[in-house]
C-alpha cells in the first residue's frame, strides 16, 4: 500500500526556507546548443498504460537516450562541468580545464556524466563506488576515462570518501547533492536537468493535470517541479515517488528540514539516498502537491509492466509510474506526466 503525505509547506515553502533550484531553462539551452551529442529524448504517448492504471492519458519522458549516456543524469553534472570551461575566457575548449580533478561518489549515471563531462574539457574524473554498485558500472565509467575507486558499504560512505579525498587532494567534488556549505556547483547540476522539462513544455500539447516524478537526492524532481511551476502555474498536481527505504523527502517535508533517514537497500539503487538535497528539499516544500512512497514488488513490477509495451528499464527508471500502477488515487479523466529516467542496466 503506497504511503501519502499531503504537503504542508506547499506554495510557500519551508519556514528556513534557502536556496532554492533554478527555474529558467534558458541558459542551460544555449550552452547545450553547442554540443554535437545533444537532441531532445521523446515524449511518448502510451494509451496501454493509460487503460492498465484507469487514467485518460499517459506521457512518458524518455531518457534512456540522451546523449548516449543512457539517462537524463547526461544533462547534469556535465552541464556544470561545462559552465566551468565556458567560463575559462580564451581557452581552447577541449583542454580548458586541464589538470582539474573532478571526483564524486555516483549509485549509478551521475558518474558517467562527471566522467563523460571531465574528459570533454580535459580533466580527470575520480568516480567512488560502494560495493552495492554492479562491477559492469565500474566497466562502464573506465571507459569513459574515469579513474574507479571502491569505498564503503553503501552510497552515503562512498561519498563521505570522495568528500574527504577532494579536501586531502585539492580535488573539485562534483556531487549531485547539497549541504550547508556546498550549493554551488550542485545547483548547476541540477540547472542542466531544466533542459529536459523545458523539451517536455514544448513537446506537449495539453497541460498535464499530475505529474510523477522519482526521487532520491531530489535534484531532477525538484528541477522539473520548478519549470512545470513557471510555465504552467499551480494546475498540475506534483506527485513526489521515493523508495520505502529511502523516504528522505518524505521524512524532510514532515520534520521542516533535512534529516537522515534509515532502511534496508533497494533494489531502486539510483534513488536509494537516505538524506535528500537541501536545495531540492526547499524547491520542492514550496513546489510539491504530494510525496508518496512505493515498494520494491511496485518498482519491479512497473519495470516489467514497462518492458512489455518496448520500454525496457529499471526498477529506478519506473519508479514514477510505479505509483500509478500501484494504485494511486487519480481521476479516470487525469492526464498523467512521468519520466522514464533511465536505461535497462544491460542497455
Amino acid at each position: 500500500m503506497l504511503q501519502h503525505l499531503t504537503n504542508p509547506w506547499r506554495g510557500h515553502g519551508l519556514p528556513a526556507a534557502g536556496l532554492a533550484p533554478l527555474a529558467d531553462a534558458g541558459e542551460v539551452t544555449a550552452l547545450l546548443s553547442g554540443c554535437p551529442a545533444h537532441a531532445p529524448t521523446p515524449l511518448r504517448d502510451m494509451p496501454a498504460l493509460a487503460a492498465v492504471s484507469g487514467v485518460t492519458r499517459v506521457s512518458v519522458k524518455d531518457e534512456r537516450q540522451r546523449m548516449g549516456l543512457g539517462s537524463f543524469k547526461a544533462l547534469g553534472a556535465a552541464h556544470a562541468i561545462a559552465r566551468e570551461a565556458a567560463a575559462c575566457a580564451g581557452a581552447d575548449l577541449c583542454h580548458a580545464l586541464m589538470g582539474r580533478v573532478y571526483v564524486t561518489a555516483s549509485a549509478g549515471n551521475h558518474g558517467l556524466s562527471v566522467a563523460a563531462g571531465a574528459r570533454l574539457f580535459g580533466a580527470r574524473a575520480v568516480i567512488y563506488l560502494s560495493a552495492t554498485v554492479p562491477d559492469p558500472f565500474a566497466d562502464r565509467l573506465r571507459a569513459k576515462g574515469a579513474e574507479v575507486i571502491r569505498a564503503g558499504a553503501d552510497y552515503e560512505a562512498s561519498m563521505k570518501a570522495a568528500a574527504d579525498a577532494a579536501e586531502a587532494q585539492g580535488w573539485t567534488l562534483l556531487s549531485d547533492s547539497s549541504w550547508p556549505g556546498y550549493t554551488e556547483l550542485p545547483l548547476r547540476v541540477m540547472e542542466g536537468y531544466l533542459q529536459l522539462a523545458a523539451e517536455v513544455a514544448m513537446q506537449i500539447d495539453t497541460v498535464p493535470s499530475h505529474i510523477l516524478l522519482q526521487a532520491g537526492v531530489g535534484g531532477l524532481a525538484a528541477a522539473v517541479a520548478a519549470h512545470a511551476r513557471l510555465v504552467w502555474g499551480d494546475g498540475p498536481q506534483i506527485i513526489i515517488v521515493e523508495p520505502e527505504a529511502a523516504p528522505a523527502l518524505m521524512e524532510g517535508i514532515r520534520a521542516g528540514q533535512v534529516v537522515e533517514t534509515s532502511g534496508p537497500a533497494s533494489c531502486m539503487g539510483r534513488l536509494d539516498c537516505k538524506a535528500a538535497s537541501m536545495i531540492a528539499l526547499t524547491g520542492l516544500a514550496r513546489d510539491a502537491d504530494v510525496f508518496v512512497t512505493i515498494s520494491e514488488a511496485d518498482a519491479r513490477r512497473a519495470a516489467e509492466l514497462l518492458a512489455e509495451h518496448g520500454l525496457p528499464t529499471t526498477p529506478s527508471g519506473a519508479a514514477g509510474l510505479a505509483a500509478l500502477v500501484a494504485g494511486l488515487d487519480l481521476p479516470a479523466d487525469a492526464h498523467v506526466l512521468a519520466i522514464l529516467s533511465e536505461g535497462p542496466e544491460d542497455g
